[in-house]
Parts: C-alpha cells; sequence; structure tokens
C-alpha cells in the first residue's frame, strides 16, 4: 500500500503481534519504515560482498562494486527505489537514519576488501585502512548515483579506465605525513 497508505495496525496485524508490541519497538511509522529499510540495505549489501568476495582483484571488485550500485539505484523494480519515486517525502523522513550512516556504513562495508587489498598488494600496504575505505566508499555513492559528463558508470570499461588513472594509484601511494599549513 506505500507508506502513506499503511498504518501501524495494518503492520501490526500483518506481523501477528499487537499495537502495543510494535509501538514498544517502533515509536513511531518513520522509525519502523527506516528499520524496514535499512534491513533490506544489509539484505542487499550480504549479497554484494557474496558476489565481490567471489571476484579475484581489487580492482575487479571495484568495477563490479560500481555496477552493483548501478543496479540498485536504476532498478525502478525493487522496493526502496519504488518507495523512493513514489512517496519521495514520507521516504526522506523514514530513511533520515539510513542516508545519514550511509557513508560509515558503506565505508566498514569497504574495509575487508581495502584490507585484503593492502595484504595482496594491490595497493601500498602502509594505506590507512578506515581513511581508505572511507574514500572507496565516496568514490562508489559518486560514480553510483551522480551523473557526470566523462564517465559513463554503466560501461565497465569506462569505470575500469577511470578506476586505474585515478583511483588505484592513489591507493598505491605511499601515504604522505602531513605537514601543517601556514596559520591563517
Amino acid at each position: 500500500k506505500g507508506i502513506r497508505a499503511t498504518t501501524m495496525t495494518d503492520v501490526a496485524e500483518r506481523a501477528g503481534v499487537s499495537r502495543a508490541c510494535l509501538y514498544r519497538n517502533f515509536p513511531d511509522k518513520p522509525a519502523l519504515v527506516g528499520a524496514a529499510i535499512i534491513r533490506l540495505v544489509e539484505a542487499s549489501w550480504a549479497q554484494s560482498r557474496t558476489e565481490l568476495s567471489a571476484l579475484g582483484s581489487f580492482e575487479d571488485q571495484l568495477v563490479a562494486g560500481v555496477q552493483i550500485g548501478r543496479r540498485a539505484y536504476d532498478d525502478p523494480g525493487t522496493l526502496l527505489m519504488r518507495l523512493r519515486s513514489a512517496e519521495p517525502d514520507e521516504f526522506t523522513a523514514c530513511a533520515g537514519a539510513g542516508v545519514r550512516d550511509l557513508v560509515p556504513d558503506l565505508a566498514a562495508f569497504w574495509h575487508p576488501f581495502v584490507a585484503a587489498a593492502a595484504a595482496d598488494g594491490d595497493i601500498h600496504p602502509d594505506t590507512d585502512l578506515p581513511e581508505a575505505s572511507e574514500w572507496v566508499a565516496r568514490v562508489m555513492i559518486s560514480l553510483g548515483s551522480v551523473p557526470g559528463n566523462h564517465i559513463d558508470p554503466d560501461d565497465p570499461a569506462a569505470v575500469r579506465r577511470h578506476l586505474r588513472r585515478y583511483v588505484l594509484p592513489g591507493l598505491r601511494q605511499a601515504p604522505t605525513v602531513e605537514t601543517p599549513g601556514p596559520s591563517a
């Protein structure tokens, strides 16, 4: 029925619990729908983790990561995308917590792949793994969801070329120690 038309009573009845039980776990409908959105995202990430783990190189994982992100973002048949398109205000209100934590959560998702790349010599062994994982997360979000003029994110060869030119060289460089700049 969508977010707007679904009531907490509908959910309690469908789940076979009392409204009081439902309200003990979820204080309102946005909290309930937000939790459902996070659950769907976590399930998607588990599937993505399995898919990426089967690939042989970090570069292949990065290319596939963009494709996975594009599939999820562009597939109008998925529940999240239908809700986002059909009820944008309600979706935004309910997804707030999940969206707020998107970068840290996606960085945590990429961390084991970045760590394995460092261990395998695909990136510099002294790479700051949490920081690099966040950078990879931000690159994935950008390539997966923000249109540009020079890279077709739906073309794996174009994505691979971009990753080889910019992302992988950055991760292969020895980390530099920051020196304080001039005081303002």
